[in-house]
């Protein structure tokens, strides 16, 4: 929320500095006592050299249809000043950018010098300025920037020469907080009030409210209905008649803008000023557009919507499920959250209805999120407003329209306001020691819940403390010993050791795998990616491992491309390398570690698993025994030769690539289904070329497994084996064979006939060139055998290598070379 300091002070006693030093150390203590501070400074920190000036003349340019030649007079001198502004005219008050000011350019954010310049041959001395060119934003400028320059009211008190950066309001001292959704109190400036006298030992000046608040008597000519308890506890409605509806004045639009609210009229002002000033929400209608003079707090019928005004979409209304303010069968508004413009106060409107309700927080939440709306009512409506000022805030608002306006309060009506009880809650101050581990004196800890306006009765350390109704997040007593602990100080908090017995922490054997897959693919020269777990339909179901599943879909999505809970990982790391790939980087080797959500059966929690996935892309450098590095194109190999040492390192055997079939998105003959046994792991491959070239990526290859399949079957933590002593021998194989037979059914041969002593097989070479008969294709490997307690024979090896080659010979006709 951002508050105006400046504001804030009309509350407190004596008031808080504001000067720059001050403000900062005031946000450093925000942050160590209540919440988070996102900003702080003032709305115009970096402009300067604005000033009020009087337009004593305006003549058209001769060369020129649009431009006018003016005579501004800043409390000293005239200036000349050239403009476009449309709405310019003799005896206004506006804004002067003088030769030598800055302000912000709108478009690109940084600051401008104002230099003298010719226009169509006049000289002009500066620039006359809207409240946009200034620094305010579009969305809080009360008009927009085609229609002209900003005029101030004639009644306004400025005067030429006045800072016009001061007079706006834009030199006020701001700090901007981020609130926790518990700390529903300080969305307005009577709950910041007393926080900040309870941090810095103000007092709340309560007669800055009691000044507007006086009691509304009630009247018939506006009654209030609640259908349900459950929809509103409360709603109360006043009829403020005769109004005469006009621009606000100037503290108060200032006060709005600063505080990011857009000024519309004087009626609409006062209601978001006390809304701002009180934390409850307020909403406005035209009495004499109602269709009765009764509104009723009800839910939405079927076939209901909300009206958006002429040329807009009306909204569709949940039956059953979203809370309407209605007027005899006519739906006027979403209650707390938005309303059908054709019962919205306009220039026109003579007489008013102010509305408060306490809505169901849960509902108007649904409803803002259902529809996909928030406003600053239904911000504080869903995290809980003060149900005990929900009526002295309507009649502040109600006599602030009165006064601004010139009407008349002709009364209160209401509905509910049953059983509206302050929480007491009871604790000891011995109970509040024991947890902070102080020692404080009952004197003491009474002093710190009084300094937020807690009403506290203390019997010999037993204290009885009544929560105000602004304080909605104190709900028992460990709420309190927080609020003691933040206002005697974290920092004051004695050291101690933990109170209990303690048991020594370890990751259970599912964290260590996963841990360990992390580590491994890092070494392997990978970096590790985070992906949305939420995108579209199609990409949450491109790339999955094995049968489809059902799709899982958000109710309420937070875009239209995040609906639906992902079934790979592989769609987020492509999303990952078009990322890198639009930033010029060429080589790409990122591995992702998540869950996918797998809904098979819509009646129960869908499943969670486990998985690992990895890209690669562009050129890769490999070692040669030299020590020299060569660089080459990523291919099928280079990836499977990875996964390969993955699968090993985290203890899974005998594993098997089979040639792929089911999967669309990936090349089909580059593309391999892993297995170890009977069990299915994943696949490993190349995206297919289709894929990629309509996002106009370049070669993808990537790797998707079932971390929760290998997590199972690697059940052992791997033990170190000692490097043997003894010598390695190796001998080399080639053979020709059929070109159909593929290298596994080879692999599969030579391990299954081979003793004890083979290590390692390792694929070296495959020839289908000038020499190899049609149909046959050459393939060479190399053995290596080695014994661990001894050193191996030449005899040994020989008789092994020989059962290899008659067994190759035997099964697939093999010709060893």
């Amino acid at each position: 929320m951002k508050t105006n300091l400046n504001w804030l002070n009309d509350y407190l006693t004596p008031g808080l500095p504001v000067d720059e030093q001050a403000v900062l150390d005031l946000a450093q203590q925000i942050e160590l006592t209540a919440v988070e501070v996102e900003e702080v400074g003032q709305a115009a920190a970096k402009q300067s050299g604005l000033v009020v000036v009087r337009v004593d003349e305006v003549k058209d340019h001769q060369d020129s249809d649009h431009l006018h030649i003016t005579q501004v007079f800043d409390g000293q001198e005239s200036i000349q000043i050239v403009t476009g502004a449309p709405n310019v005219a003799e005896g206004q008050l506006v804004i002067l950018a003088t030769v030598g000011s800055k302000i912000v350019d709108r478009e690109s954010g940084e600051l401008v010098k104002i230099k003298k310049a010719k226009l169509r041959g006049e000289v002009s001395y500066g620039m006359l300025s809207a409240l946009q060119e200034i620094g305010l934003p579009d969305a809080v400028c009360p008009q927009p920037i085609e229609d002209g320059i900003y005029v101030f009211n004639a009644n306004s008190g400025v005067k030429p020469g006045d800072d016009a950066l001061e007079v706006l309001g834009l030199k006020d001292a701001m700090i901007d907080t981020d609130l926790t959704p518990n700390r529903a109190d300080l969305l307005s400036l009577r709950g910041m009030a007393y926080e900040m006298a309870a941090m810095t030992g103000q007092k709340v000046n309560e007669a800055a409210f009691e000044e507007k608040a006086a009691a509304l008597p009630e009247t018939d000519k506006i009654a209030a209905e609640i259908t349900a308890d459950t929809l509103a506890s409360g709603l109360a409605l006043s009829l403020v008649e005769d109004v005469k509806v006009t621009a606000a004045s100037l503290p108060v639009q200032r006060r709005l803008w600063t505080s990011g609210i857009k000024p519309k009229n004087n009626v609409m002002d006062a209601v978001h000023y006390w809304l701002l000033a009180t934390g409850q929400p307020l909403a406005a209608f035209d009495f004499d557009k109602l269709p009765e003079a009764k509104l009723v707090v009800r839910l939405a019928q079927e076939g209901e919507v909300l009206g958006q005004g002429d040329g807009e979409d009306a909204i569709a209304l949940r039956a059953g499920q979203d809370i309407v303010l209605a007027s005899a069968d006519k739906v006027i508004a979403l209650a707390g959250i938005a309303m059908d413009p054709t019962f919205a106060v306009s220039n026109d409107t003579k007489n008013v209805v102010l509305a408060a309700g306490q809505y169901n927080p849960s509902l108007i939440r649904q409803a803002a999120r259902r529809h996909g709306l928030r406003s600053e009512s239904s911000f504080r409506l869903e995290r809980g407003i003060d149900l005990q000022n929900t009526q002295n805030a309507l009649a502040l608002a109600s006599n602030e329209v009165a006064e601004d306006a010139n009407g008349s309060v002709a009364g209160l009506a209401k509905a509910g306001f049953k059983n509206i009880e302050s929480t007491v809650i009871n604790i000891t101050v011995a109970r509040i020691n024991k947890v902070l581990g102080t020692d404080l004196s009952d004197a003491t800890v009474v002093e710190l819940l009084e300094k937020l306006n807690l009403d506290v009765q203390n019997d010999k350390g037993a204290l009885t403390v009544t929560i105000p109704g602004r304080r909605t997040d104190l709900t028992i007593p460990a709420d309190l010993v927080e609020e003691v602990g933040r206002l005697y100080g974290y920092d004051n908090l004695p050291t101690a050791l933990i109170d209990g017995q303690s048991t020594a922490g370890d990751l259970t054997p599912r964290q260590k795998k996963i841990r360990a897959s992390r580590k491994i693919w890092e070494g392997l020269g990978f970096n590790q990616a985070i992906s949305y777990a939420l995108m579209s339909p199609e990409k949450a179901t491109a790339f999955n491992i094995g049968a489809d599943h059902g799709v899982l879909a958000l109710d309420y999505p937070m875009s239209s491309d995040k609906t639906t809970a992902r079934q790979n990982l592989i769609s987020g790391l492509i999303d990952d390398v078009a990322y890198n790939v639009a930033r010029s980087v060429k080589d790409i080797a990122l591995y992702e570690q998540g869950r996918v959500f797998l809904n098979d059966n819509a009646a129960v929690q869908p499943i969670e698993e486990e998985h690992l996935a990895a890209v690669l892309v562009g050129p890769i450098a490999e070692s040669t025994w030299q020590g020299e590095q060569k660089t080459r194109d990523v291919d099928f190999f280079a990836m499977k030769g990875r996964v390969e040492a993955y699968l090993e390192a985290i203890g899974v055997e005998k594993v098997v690539f089979k040639q792929a079939k089911e999967h669309p998105n990936m090349h089909p003959g580059q593309t391999a289904d892993i297995y170890t046994g009977d069990v299915y792991l994943g696949y490993v491959g190349q995206v297919h070329p289709e894929f990629v070239s309509k996002q106009k990526l370049p070669a993808i290859f990537a790797f998707e497994l079932n971390l929760e399949s290998i997590i199972s079957l690697a059940d052992k933590d791997n033990a170190y084996q000692p490097i043997s002593r003894y010598p390695q021998i190796t001998r080399d194989l080639a053979i020709l064979v059929d070109a159909t037979l593929t290298n596994q059914e080879v692999l599969d041969t030579i391990n299954e006939v081979s003793g004890k002593y083979l290590k390692d097989v390792t694929f070296f070479d495959l020839y289908t060139g000038k020499g190899t008969p049609e149909g046959k294709k050459s393939l060479a490997y190399q053995l290596t055998y080695q014994n661990q307690e001894d050193t191996l024979v030449e005899e040994a090896v020989t008789a092994d290598f020989t059962k290899v080659t008659t067994a190759l010979e035997e099964k697939f006709g093999a010709e060893i070379r």
